[in-house]
């Protein structure tokens, strides 16, 4: 029994209400609500499990291959779409994991028809997603191989990196870096790309937790460059406003000042919520699997530059705030002093007067 999963995920840049949803899509589609099945409900916490359901299969041809596969659609409350296509083939033959894994090497030919279930899920979500959209451009894509046996394929590497040219012995030795294991009839491998999943016993927990980890590495990456694009206009605003007149040179500071002050907030609430999308508590297995799966995605270099960005945010507005605070006192400064002069000048004028 051999697995490929398939994974673009995708963000709509907003909040979803899940239970809304679930009710209204309940119309139309069969959705549901994944959960976790080897371990107890309290030793992994989600606060709010993704919606998902089915759509039509899928088939695909490519290289003398013929595939017909399912699509899963699973929708996460942070504003992720999670696209999946999964084939199965319960009577594989030795080689045939490695086969699909070169023909659809960095998912190659699969882009066309992701995009057609990127499209027929904006029509069953726009009625109820006011303004959806999801950037077909900007996604992360993962593959997940699975086969029932320990012992196949003999070597891993050609399946995770898509190739089969020999390597050095450190490229072998990093690929193969994080391989886990609870028991001797299992294994894990993470890699950046993709992931090999060896057990005799369904891993749809494993298959979760890597998707999980999936998403919130994703989100971090969807932030980081929103925050870039939000740094970019906001030098160019102050650099358009230091051309300006003293008085509208204030008046745009403060203006840019509410903007950084509402990315802020909007931002630090968002990634609060990512980096708590799931919590692992209990069961030590699962907790290293999703840790080695955050390590491998490089989960901490996109949270220590999402990081940065936020704190070039905070000390623009520090600046900005100190400049307004001084011009504003140059400002009351000079009202004081000329209030001073006209107050000698009545005085003057009164005394020769009199």
């Amino acid at each position: 029994m051999i697995t490929v999963r398939f994974y673009r995920i995708y963000d709509i840049g907003r909040d979803l209400d899940l239970d809304r949803l679930e009710e209204a899509l309940a119309r139309s589609v069969a959705t549901s609500r994944p959960t976790f099945v080897r371990i107890k409900p309290k030793s992994i916490l989600m606060e709010a499990p993704p919606l998902q359901w089915r759509m039509n299969p899928v088939r695909v041809e490519k290289d003398g291959i013929s595939i017909v596969m399912s699509a899963v659609v699973r929708l996460y409350d942070i504003g992720v779409i999670s696209l999946c296509f999964v084939f199965e083939n319960p009577s594989a033959r030795p080689g045939d994991l490695e086969r699909l894994g070169l023909a659809f090497a960095a998912q190659e030919g699969l882009d066309p028809h992701f995009e057609n279930c990127l499209r027929s899920i904006q029509q069953v979500l726009s009625p109820y997603i006011h303004g959806f959209v999801a950037e077909p451009d900007f996604f992360e894509d993962y593959t997940i191989f699975t086969t029932d046996t320990v012992d196949e394929p003999a070597d891993p590497l050609p399946i995770l990196l898509g190739d089969t040219a020999p390597v050095a012995a450190q490229i072998r030795e990093e690929t193969l870096k994080y391989t886990l294991n609870y028991t001797p009839q299992d294994r894990i491998i993470l890699s950046y790309d993709s992931s090999l999943i060896c057990s005799p016993e369904s891993p749809n927990d494993m298959l979760d937790l890597i998707e999980y980890a999936n998403v919130q590495v994703f989100e971090l990456r969807y932030y980081d460059r929103l925050l870039m694009h939000q740094v970019e206009k906001m030098f160019d605003d102050i650099e358009h406003a230091d051309r300006m007149s003293w008085l509208r040179r204030m008046s745009q500071y403060h203006t840019i000042m509410s903007r950084i002050m509402e990315t802020n907030a909007e931002i630090t609430e968002v990634i609060e919520k990512v980096n708590n999308l799931i919590k692992v508590t209990e069961d030590i297995y699962y907790a290293k699997v999703y840790a080695k799966a955050l390590t491998v995605f490089r989960a901490d270099q996109w949270s220590e530059s999402v990081t940065r960005k936020i704190e070039m945010l905070r000390d623009n507005y520090s600046m900005l705030s100190d400049e307004v605070r001084i011009q504003h006192s140059y400002f009351l400064e000079w009202v004081i002093i000329i209030l001073i002069a006209l107050e000698f000048g009545f005085a003057i004028f009164e005394y020769l007067g009199g």
